[in-house]
């Protein structure tokens, strides 16, 4: 599969060089020609210097041979033509754009992303994908990250295995007599800069990143089950008042009304905006780095604090001055993948960062097969998949043990219509079924299979 990829940002390069690990044809373009060169020396991508949206540049990095056009740069406009070009000079399949201005996306011109108008196939907006996924890890106190599947049937836990966490030094096999009743399925196994499937003799140890497959109605006596007992609270105060604060401020006010909610934004005409838009929540003005702000906003009683300004260092440090006045729990919008090295230690709660976000919701278009959705994890280590099993897929008709799975793949649950079936050894897969599971990132041609229509293998 080929695709081409506008913008060398930290998305469109995250992607490109996921799917050239995992075996696609790539090419990324971009204006500046220090870093496409950079890219084209060491990574296995060809890389195009020049403007995105013009026709010759598409047509030199490979346009009328692509299955598919990510646009990504930073420019909404510039993704959006580049998308309209493909489609009606090079006939490219599917086209995906990043839009992050919401003038574009009002209900009122639903018909504009249309193919006779402008031509896009998938609108990936990061700053309302970032606040909905916020908002679950809220309503999962001691979560690290919280993402549903099959209509929110089952859902993928990610929690830090702490000092006193019950199930340390437990064989996972053991989880299932100690726990009969749980619907619950390590999937993954995060340990220092090692990431693994594991397998039933594996422990959980101090420390490890836990990715486990629950069902949905069983999430409270998971997170019990690894010393989490906490709920979400009564108060909650948002840093930020730009795209993403005003987006997760709403999504609250809507899912929790009895929520007490402030937005604290030091920019005065921001904040004008943001108090015009949200009904509930207070809206105070000033920076949310000082000590009197933070006390007018009472964090000392507050359950979290979340941190979504456009500035990494002041959502790590403000996240931290809370925890200190005794805000319950501090998470912080990080877009520096680097700092994930000194996150826990300087004890930040959670770091949420935009840019998986977005390419999980990039790759459920990019895979193919019946494949569902997808969430990656592990920057990348592995993927969690909902997959549609047809009558023809490999895994219908015979049980799991029997069904060839490599040792990097996991299946985490079976939802078969309303019922959720945690899988074992016997289960059988039927046709229809929806499939949750784990695959290291060395398998996604595997799993492809597995799901594929058979005039889809490759």
């Amino acid at each position: 599969m080929k695709v081409l990829i506008a913008g060398a940002g930290q998305v469109g390069l995250h992607i490109a060089r996921y799917l050239a690990g995992t075996g696609y044809d790539v090419t990324i373009v971009d204006q500046r020609a220090e870093l496409v060169q950079k890219i084209g020396d060491s990574l296995d991508i060809k890389a195009h210097v020049g403007h995105a949206s013009h026709p010759n540049v598409l047509a030199e990095a490979g346009a009328a041979d692509c299955d598919m056009l990510i646009a990504v740069t930073h420019v909404d406009e510039v993704n959006m033509v580049a998308c309209n070009v493909a489609h009606t000079l090079f006939n490219v399949p599917t086209k995906i754009a990043r839009i992050r201005q919401q003038a574009y996306l009002d209900g009122r011109w639903q018909d504009l992303f249309r193919s006779q108008h402008v031509p896009i196939d998938v609108i990936i907006s990061p700053e309302v994908e970032v606040a909905r996924a916020i908002a679950l890890r809220l309503e999962v106190p001691g979560a690290i990250n919280c993402v549903p599947f099959a209509d929110d049937r089952v859902r993928l836990l990610a929690v830090r295995a702490s000092p006193d966490c019950p199930v340390n030094d437990t064989p996972l096999r053991q989880l299932t007599y100690l726990f009969p009743d749980l619907h619950l399925v390590v999937v993954t196994i995060g340990r220092g800069e090692r990431f693994f499937i594991p397998d039933a003799d594996d422990e959980i140890l101090e420390g490890d990143e836990v990715h486990c497959v629950v069902e949905t109605a069983h999430v409270p006596r998971a997170l019990s089950v690894f010393g989490f007992e906490e709920r979400l609270g009564e108060r909650l105060i948002i840093a930020g008042g730009g795209n993403v604060g005003i987006f997760l401020a709403r999504e609250l006010e809507r899912r929790h009304p009895e929520l007490g909610l402030k937005l604290i934004e030091a920019d005065p005409l921001r904040a004008e905006v943001a108090a015009e838009q949200l009904k509930r929540t207070v809206v105070l003005k000033g920076d949310i780095r000082e000590r009197d702000v933070l006390d007018e906003a009472n964090v000392a009683v507050a359950s979290a604090m979340v941190a979504v300004t456009n500035n990494d260092e002041v959502n790590i440090i403000s996240s931290l001055l809370a925890k200190r006045l005794g805000c319950r729990r501090g998470l912080a919008l990080v877009n520096n993948g680097t700092y994930n090295l000194i996150n826990r230690s300087i004890g930040l709660d959670v770091a949420i960062n935009p840019r998986d976000i977005t390419v999980s919701s990039i790759l459920q278009h990019v895979r193919r097969g019946r494949i569902k959705a997808v969430h990656a994890i592990g920057d990348g280590a592995a993927e969690v998949y909902e997959a549609e099993a047809l009558e023809t897929s490999q895994l219908v008709g015979k049980p799991l043990r029997e069904a060839r799975l490599a040792g990097g793949i996991i299946v985490g649950a079976v939802v078969r219509k309303h019922e959720v079936i945690m899988p074992r050894g016997d289960t059988l897969i039927r046709g229809g079924d929806r499939v949750i599971l784990a695959a290291r990132k060395d398998m996604v041609r595997r799993v492809q299979q597995l799901f594929a229509v058979r005039l889809d293998y490759f």
